[in-house]
């Protein structure tokens, strides 16, 4: 079954093993961008298996049985390709990007490492030691570091909760047969979705999905299971070897597929989304305690967090959450006022355009939207969206987001004498 979709170019074929495909042809430009997306982030992992999914991805790249690692570089290569992947919280991802006239060749690069990775004993034993000094990296980088504290507490003994790249005893505790067993689990026709974007035509890249993955019996879709519950808690880490304190204050937000998405999006450009935000130009600009802050908006299908970060001095500490409690309060209390409103809207319906115009943003919209909605939204759907939000839907979003009860806050660095109750957030 084909479906158009609107003004966009764009078609989906269902294949009888559960697989779907969705393409959409560009007029005009002369790449494709093909990527297979699998429901099989880290989410989908217990405690004992954290960093699995990452870990898998990074072993599909390794070989196959009729290819070697470097076979698959030189091969990408050779048709001037470029090969990605990434592992996140509920899906992971495997792209490349072609000119239209090798799409076949590299689609079948890209299905050869998805579906017959050999997962070598040698070569899984050494990619540990990569993991672990990217492992490494992370913990280096105080910013990350807090980030994945705060998610621990707001997320206590959940998946989201817990780093995609998981921990050294877990990285060290994989085996070749755990691999496999997990890849033949999650790696099939329920979990996997195909999008392409450019310079491509349905009905060809329908085939090249056929061939190579229309063998595989359907499966059973991944259930995430009930929605996780946050919590609000403060955890403060002392780390005296730090020259900032690194601070991250989250609060619960909606799913990605809430009808409150886009009051939820201009939240969060207007509360600290860029350099005119709020949050930008109180606490850095006008009263210079932080060099670094911002708010960003992580939303899962079932679940989401809004969280403000901000690198600061010690003696700065507490000033800075008071200013941040005091924007929460305003945003709550007063209805942003018209021209900020235009501002912000101008802004992601600018940002949302032009995030569309290369092949890759495409391919990976596509996946995006049939994913999270089962359908695909217009340009014009999207900025109509965005378009109608009010200025009191805002603020409910904000009401419901910043409840004083529902915040958490984490703090890392020079915290000798900073006390929990002062790093409450009551707004």
């Amino acid at each position: 079954m084909q479906t158009p979709a609107g003004l966009r170019d764009i078609e989906l074929t269902a294949l009888r093993n559960g697989i779907h495909v969705v393409s959409e042809t560009m007029p005009g430009v002369r790449s494709a961008a093909v990527g297979v997306w699998v429901v099989a982030g880290s989410r989908t992992e217990n405690s004992k298996e954290s960093g699995i999914s990452h870990f898998i991805e990074h072993m599909l790249f390794k070989g196959t049985w009729t290819r070697s690692a470097e076979a698959i570089a030189r091969e990408a290569d050779s048709i001037g390709g470029h090969l990605d992947a990434f592992t996140g919280k509920e899906l992971a991802g495997y792209t490349t990007k072609v000119l239209g006239e090798h799409l076949s060749r590299g689609f079948d690069i890209l299905a050869d490492l998805v579906l017959h990775p050999r997962f070598d004993e040698s070569d899984i034993e050494k990619e540990k030691g990569v993991i672990l000094e990217e492992l490494k990296m992370d913990h280096d980088n105080p910013e990350t570091q807090v980030h994945d504290l705060f998610m621990a507490a707001f997320y206590p003994r959940h998946a989201l909760g817990r780093p995609i790249l998981g921990y050294r005893g877990t990285i060290n505790s994989f085996q070749a047969q755990g691999l496999r067993d997990r890849h033949a689990r999650y790696y099939q026709p329920a979990n996997i979705t195909i999008t392409a974007a450019g310079d491509v035509r349905h009905e060809d890249l329908v085939r090249m999905v056929e061939d190579r993955f229309g063998g595989l019996l359907p499966g059973v879709r991944t259930d995430f299971g009930s929605p996780p519950a946050p919590h609000a808690k403060v955890l403060l880490k002392n780390r005296s070897s730090l020259h900032q304190v690194q601070v991250c204050i989250g609060m619960p937000a909606c799913g990605a597929a809430d009808p409150r998405r886009y009051s939820a999006y201009l939240l969060n450009l207007i509360l600290g989304g860029g350099m005119s935000s709020r949050l930008f130009q109180d606490i850095r600009e006008r009263q210079g305690l932080a060099y670094s802050i911002y708010s960003e908006l992580n939303l899962h299908l079932d679940s989401g967090c809004m969280a403000v970060y901000a690198g600061t001095s010690a003696e700065s500490l507490r000033p800075l959450l008071a200013s941040v409690a005091g924007g929460l309060r305003d945003i709550k209390e007063t209805l942003v006022p018209d021209d900020e409103l235009r501002r912000a809207k101008d802004h992601l319906k600018g940002a949302t355009v032009l995030s569309l115009e290369s092949t890759n943003s495409r391919m990976g919209n596509l996946a995006r939207q049939f994913l999270t909605f089962g359908r695909f939204h217009t340009i014009d759907e999207i900025t109509e969206g965005i378009e109608a939000v009010t200025a009191e839907q805002v603020r409910e979003v904000a009401v419901d987001f910043c409840e004083g009860g529902k915040i958490g806050v984490t703090a890392l660095g020079r915290l000798e004498g900073f006390q929990e109750e002062a790093a409450r957030l009551e707004c």
